[in-house]
């Protein structure tokens, strides 16, 4: 059992498989954006020439930055992302670990990376990194509660807090999935406000602030960072997967593993192309844009699924 605690958590699902995962969905994402473009976009190897590249850059923590903090906070991100992987559903109708409630930490966990960019810019005592660090938090307090709601919302129709009990219901009553669309969509939206990629990319903007709440970043700190988004973009398509797509889960373990591939592709299509079709927003249209529009939109979800309920008797 604890051979396989150890298997689990450190080669499959967790830590290298989510690293190479990480890096050929970056690699995905990077080359469809240059692709839509009308650019060439970089080569396969990239993502992981980039990392040795930091790994091999000196670790630099500037003079007025908090030593202790400074170095601190990219394990924490990572680490953050890296263990709520263990509880959502991937190519099965249970995850590696569940219980009652994971829902919860699982969405808990991946508000772990938003706050430590927001230490990371604070602690950095850099001006650029400061304002960064602002807007990032702003940012998390405009877009969290849509996402929190569409999430969530799938949840009440099947009557349970676990992810693995949510997939198991959506697999047994195949028709209950399409009530969610709303949610789906939401969900999609705030993906890019959680990533900081455009139109929601403010906290990072490099013609603005240069490198946002990293700008004093380098070496090993940055890499862990960059492969902290990388995985979190992984980690947060799995979960819009699970919950608003919820198939071929009780299958074959091949084809549960074929399907989680193409279903994560297909939440970074959808991210990319939107992406590519939008410039970015200011902060406070970005905000606007959550309170009035995707608010409203999760609420409805819920009380749209809490009519479902009530109405099926479930």
């Amino acid at each position: 059992m604890i051979l396989k605690d150890i298997f689990t958590i450190l080669v499959f699902p967790g830590f290298c498989f989510l690293l190479v995962a990480g890096w050929f969905f970056q690699y995905f994402d990077r080359k469809l954006y240059a692709r839509f473009q009308n650019r060439i976009g970089p080569p396969w190897f990239q993502p992981f020439a980039d990392f040795v590249k930091l790994l091999g850059k000196e670790d630099i923590v500037p003079k007025e930055a908090d030593p202790y903090m400074f170095p601190f906070v990219p394990v924490v991100a990572l680490t953050g992302v890296l263990t709520a992987i263990l509880y959502i559903p991937l190519w099965e109708t249970s995850a590696a670990y569940s219980f009652s409630g994971d829902l919860i930490v699982v969405l808990y966990l991946l508000t772990l990376p938003t706050f430590t960019f927001f230490l990371a810019g604070w602690y950095s005592s850099s001006l650029f990194s400061v304002i960064g660090a602002m807007r990032s938090q702003m940012q998390f307090f405009a877009y969290e509660v849509p996402l929190f709601l569409a999430i969530l919302a799938p949840a009440l129709i099947a009557n349970t807090w676990s992810l693995s009990e949510m997939t198991v219901f959506y697999s047994t009553h195949s028709g209950y999935w399409i009530f969610n669309i709303v949610g789906f969509v939401v969900a999609i939206i705030c993906l890019l406000g959680k990533l900081e990629k455009v139109p929601f990319d403010t906290p990072d903007a490099e013609t603005e602030i240069v490198g946002g709440p990293f700008t004093e970043y380098s070496g090993r700190y940055l890499a862990f960072f960059k492969l902290a988004m990388d995985v979190e973009l992984v980690v947060v398509a799995a979960l819009i997967a699970a919950v608003f797509l919820p198939f071929g889960l009780s299958w074959h373990p091949a084809i549960g593993i074929l399907f989680f591939l193409v279903k994560i592709s297909f939440v970074i299509v959808l991210t990319t192309a939107a992406r590519a079709m939008m410039a970015r927003l200011r902060i406070d249209q970005m905000i606007e844009f959550c309170w009035i529009y995707l608010a409203p939109a999760a609420l409805i979800q819920v009380l749209f699924n809490l009519g479902v309920k009530g109405v099926a008797g479930l």
